[in-house]
């Protein structure tokens, strides 16, 4: 059974065959019964992206893996952490602690704020692209080389990841090859990574890249 489980950087869920580096929630948003989505785009302002695996445990996706025979949460799945980044989703704090406490404190120094968990999780949903209050922010194609590596823009219909002055083409199934910034003055861009989170980046946060990035499969 396809699941329609896979984000893509604005947060939006699609089908496809390539599950990617890591998993993660925004609570429940699927009967288990049917194992189809229920129409929620959330359930929890705690956003989340997790490891693939923790301790050996199971889980049966969008099944019912609660503690109490419910549905536990829905999982989700993205190409690499730029993308869950850019989608809104933090490090947990259970099985990726050490990239948690990593994010938390280039969320303080970037930010200039205090990093709770009740704190992120606030400020990261009125930024995000998926919450219905949110405007998306457009900025000039010479601003470009002004983000950090890792934020993720939308120029015309594609999404590119940006790294070492150049932007690459997103895809469910990796990156393709890089383009200069010079290819991508295609107006509007859209700012797709929370600005708190470009922040994040900025302040030394190095989220973990897909394969293709670095030109493998």
């Amino acid at each position: 059974m396809s699941f329609k489980n896979r984000v893509d950087p604005a947060g939006e869920l699609f089908v496809s065959e390539s599950r990617g580096l890591f998993t993660g929630n925004r609570g429940v948003i699927h009967d288990p019964k049917t194992r189809k989505l229920t129409g929620k785009r959330w359930t929890t302002p705690a956003w989340i992206c997790c490891a693939l695996s923790y301790k050996d445990r199971k889980r049966d996706v969008w099944g019912l893996n609660g503690r109490k025979g419910g549905a536990g949460w829905t999982e989700l799945f993205f190409l690499d952490e730029v993308t869950a980044l850019a989608a809104g989703h933090r490090p947990c704090n259970t099985c990726r602690r050490e990239s948690a406490k990593s994010f938390k404190a280039s969320w303080v120094e970037g930010n200039k704020g205090k990093g709770s968990a009740s704190d992120m999780n606030r400020d990261l949903h009125a930024e995000r692209l998926l919450s219905r209050s949110k405007k998306p922010d457009t900025i000039h194609p010479d601003a470009l080389g002004d983000l950090p590596d890792g934020t993720i823009v939308l120029a015309g219909a594609t999404y590119f990841a940006l790294r070492d002055g150049q932007g690459l083409p997103w895809g469910f199934h990796g990156y393709a090859t890089a383009l200069p910034f010079s290819n991508l003055h295609i107006e509007p861009i859209t700012l797709v990574t929370p600005k708190s989170i470009v922040s994040c980046l900025r302040a030394g946060y190095e989220p973990q890249w897909h394969p293709s990035a670095d030109g493998s499969s």
